[in-house]
């Protein structure tokens, strides 16, 4: 735990109060630490001159409860005063023009899995136990999204407008702070000037969680993204981070972003799906298969499966198709497939897009989709909805 300055140990305590620790406090058997728990001064010498008082002007019955109760109330006192550190990390604020709903949350590392944040008055509150430092991000009604860095026993402040979310601030922690000032700078940028003032701060600060989260945000997810330069950038970043599992899991991402190049062969996987059934790439080897990213949170994806299904009977078996869901729940998942009567294999492990399946094939946008033919050579990737029929008729007659 980490010693307040101008603050008053258990040590100090026993000097000053030399009569609690002279035999005084018989049967109170109080475990007395000796370790780095502090007391402010101003508080302690408050606290010391109100017992001093009260025991010289009171009765002796209520001197001698004060005298027994004093050393439990110290330490209670002792122990809560420096605010402790319980784990947990907070995020609280508000957003203009935002009264209600629900925002999503989750971590990138694949350990906190999709949460969601209650607004109430356009203001919100929201914990979560940590272990160890983590990048978290907060997605809006629009798809936008919001990175945090939490951190255990910390709090941040969030404060923005709905109409303005690129302007949102965050205040608590140094690195909320730094990727705040670089929002700000970029707000009113072009792509390439934004791309071109990321890829600096990288370079400047290449064992940053900020550089991390940037590094994935604009130089991995994008469609167009220019992968030559991801590599340069995370091999920089690997020589300052050598030990970082995160960095590590972003490189793998990077490496099956790579084979979505038409004509290149899908790696090889083995996925269970919700009904506990195992699916492997193998078992794709129909003329036309497809794996579909989808959630039951986004319209556009569910459009996409129920008009699909709707094409099933003209394709028939010529079509195969594996869905992702990113669900965090697996019920949710399963009411909109028993719904639209959708019996396509589907993955909802609830680790959003650290999904093994999702780090071997590269997808990564909602809704997203890959398809490839017999031998698993891919014929095209992150497609609208009609022209992926086109595809799929191209790929059959």
């Amino acid at each position: 735990m980490a010693i307040c300055k101008n603050c008053l140990t258990f040590a100090d305590a026993k000097r000053i109060l030399p009569r609690w620790w002279n035999g005084r406090h018989e049967g109170l058997k109080i475990p007395w630490p000796e370790t780095a728990v502090r007391v402010r001064v101003p508080l302690a010498a408050l606290i010391l001159r109100h017992f001093q008082t009260m025991l010289i002007t009171q009765k002796k019955q209520l001197y001698d409860f004060g005298r027994r109760v004093f050393p439990l109330y110290l330490i209670l006192l002792l122990l809560t005063s420096c605010g402790g550190n319980d784990g947990k990390f907070r995020i609280e604020g508000s957003f203009k023009g935002m009264n209600q709903g629900e925002l999503y949350i989750y971590g990138i590392n694949g350990n906190q899995q999709l949460d969601t944040i209650s607004l109430a008055r356009g203001e919100f509150k929201y914990q979560i136990a940590l272990e160890e430092p983590t990048t978290m991000v907060i997605v809006f009604p629009n798809f936008s999204e919001l990175p945090v860095f939490a951190e255990p026993g910390a709090t941040v402040e969030i404060n923005g407008d709905a109409t303005h979310l690129k302007e949102t601030k965050i205040k608590g922690t140094d690195l909320n702070k730094q990727m705040t000032a670089f929002r700000l700078q970029t707000a009113e940028m072009t792509p390439p000037e934004v791309i071109k003032t990321a890829s600096q701060f990288i370079k400047d600060h290449p064992d940053s969680p900020v550089s991390l989260y940037l590094l994935r945000k604009h130089f991995i997810l994008p469609v167009d993204a220019d992968y030559r330069q991801a590599r340069e950038l995370a091999e920089l970043m690997s020589k300052a981070l050598p030990e970082n599992e995160d960095l590590k899991a972003l490189s793998q991402k990077l490496s099956g972003l790579q084979t979505l190049k038409t004509g290149e062969k899908i790696p090889s996987f083995s996925v269970t799906d919700i009904n506990g059934k195992t699916v492997s790439s193998a078992d794709l080897n129909a003329k036309a298969n497809v794996i579909i990213v989808w959630a039951s949170w986004n319209y556009e994806s569910i459009y996409m499966l129920s008009q699909l299904q709707k094409m099933m009977g003209h394709y028939d078996n010529r079509l195969k198709v594996l869905l992702v869901s990113m669900d965090a729940d697996v019920k949710d998942c399963r009411r909109i497939l028993n719904r639209d009567s959708i019996k396509w294999s589907t993955i909802c492990d609830g680790r959003f897009w650290e999904s093994p399946i999702l780090q071997k094939t590269g997808l990564s946008h909602l809704p997203d989709n890959l398809v490839f033919d017999s031998q698993g050579k891919v014929v095209d990737h992150s497609m609208n909805y009609q022209t992926m029929l086109e595809t799929f008729d191209k790929m059959i007659e």
